[in-house]
C-alpha cells in the first residue's frame, strides 16, 4: 500500500516536472529564469540582510538577526535532508531534461526555495508587502523546476521549510533580540 502511494507520488512529480521543465520552455523563460533563480541563494539572502544590518537602523539590525538566524536554521535543515534522503536531481536519473544549468547531486528538498520563502516571509512580515514577496519566492522556486535541477515537490517541501523557519523564528523574536541586545551591550 505504502509503496504504491509512493510510486503514485513520485509519478506525479516526474509528470509535474516534465510538465514545468519542457512543456513550457520559451525563449524568455530560458533567458530570465536562470538569472531569477540566483535570487535563492543563502548568499544572496545573507548579503540582502547585511544591507538592511549596515543600512536600516536599529530596526534593520533586529530584522537583519531574526533573518539570518532563520536562514541558518532552514540551511542547517536542508543540507541533513539532503544527504538522509539522498534524491538524485531529475538531470541525473530522466531523459529529456533541458537543463540550464548544472547544480551538486541531491534534490530533495530545495535549498533555493527554502532560503527564498525564508527570507521573503521575514522581511514581508517585517516591513510589508508579503504577497509580493511571496509571490517572488515561488518565481524563484518555480525557476528550480523549469532550468532542470529540481522536482516540483522538492521546491514544494522547500517552501515549507522555509515557512516553518521564519515564523519559528518570528514567534521566539523578542527572546531572540534580547539575547542579542544583551550580548552587545556587554561588548
Amino acid at each position: 500500500m505504502l509503496e504504491n502511494l509512493i510510486g503514485t507520488l513520485n509519478q506525479v512529480d516526474t509528470n509535474l516536472f516534465y510538465m514545468i521543465n519542457l512543456n513550457l520552455q520559451n525563449s524568455v523563460f530560458n533567458f530570465l529564469m536562470p538569472i531569477i533563480t540566483n535570487a535563492g541563494t543563502d548568499a544572496f539572502w545573507l548579503i540582502i540582510f547585511a544591507l538592511i544590518f549596515v543600512f536600516g537602523g536599529e530596526k534593520g539590525r533586529n530584522v537583519a538577526v531574526i533573518g539570518i538566524i532563520a536562514l541558518l536554521l532552514g540551511y542547517g535543515i536542508t543540507e541533513l535532508l539532503k544527504y538522509e534522503i539522498a534524491r538524485p536531481r531529475p538531470f541525473t536519473v530522466l531523459s529529456n531534461v533541458h537543463l540550464l544549468v548544472n547544480m551538486g547531486e541531491y534534490s530533495f528538498p530545495s535549498g533555493h526555495a527554502v532560503a527564498s520563502f525564508t527570507g521573503c516571509i521575514i522581511l514581508g512580515k517585517k516591513y510589508g508587502y508579503l504577497y509580493p514577496l511571496l509571490f517572488f519566492a515561488c518565481i524563484i522556486a518555480f525557476s528550480r523546476v523549469y532550468i532542470g535541477v529540481h522536482y516540483p515537490f522538492d521546491v514544494a517541501a522547500g517552501a515549507v521549510i522555509g515557512v516553518i523557519c521564519s515564523l519559528l523564528v518570528l514567534h521566539f523574536e523578542v527572546d531572540i533580540l534580547k539575547l542579542k541586545n544583551r550580548f552587545v551591550h556587554k561588548s
